[in-house]
């Protein structure tokens, strides 16, 4: 049965979901954006402040499962400007150790309080095979 997972180190919700989900082994993350934990406050500035401050959100998430996020098998990033790209692969190559994790980009109309990213992914529960 899947089993939800919660931490206060990164935002709550601000919907009907739960930050994540487990289930054989495997770690659902919901989509988290530039939100500070905190104060539940948008982060200001640049869009790689941003991007650090979604990852790290997500990292708490894994933390509180008992994984990591370098245990990630697939990354969702969502964008408003594609123009980021470049920032999102730079932020990427930095959080993350060869092979990356598989991933898709994709560019959407708008993101929940004018977020300019949000990132979902799968990571996995155990050590890396």
């Amino acid at each position: 049965m899947p089993t939800p997972v919660h931490s206060d180190a990164a935002p709550q919700a601000i919907g009907a979901y739960s930050q994540a989900m487990t289930h054989n082994g495997l770690l659902y993350l919901s989509g988290q954006i530039p939100l500070d934990p905190g104060t539940g406050q948008m982060v200001e500035g640049d869009f790689s402040l941003q991007i650090r401050r979604v990852l790290d959100n997500l990292k708490a998430v894994c933390a509180a499962a008992g994984t990591d996020l370098q245990q990630a098998i697939k990354l969702q990033v969502f964008l408003t400007d594609l123009s980021n790209f470049a920032a999102v692969n730079q932020a990427l190559e930095a959080e993350f150790a060869l092979p990356y994790p598989a991933r898709a980009v994709v560019q959407v109309t708008a993101l929940p309080r004018g977020a300019q990213v949000e990132i979902d992914g799968i990571v996995a529960l155990g050590k890396s095979d």
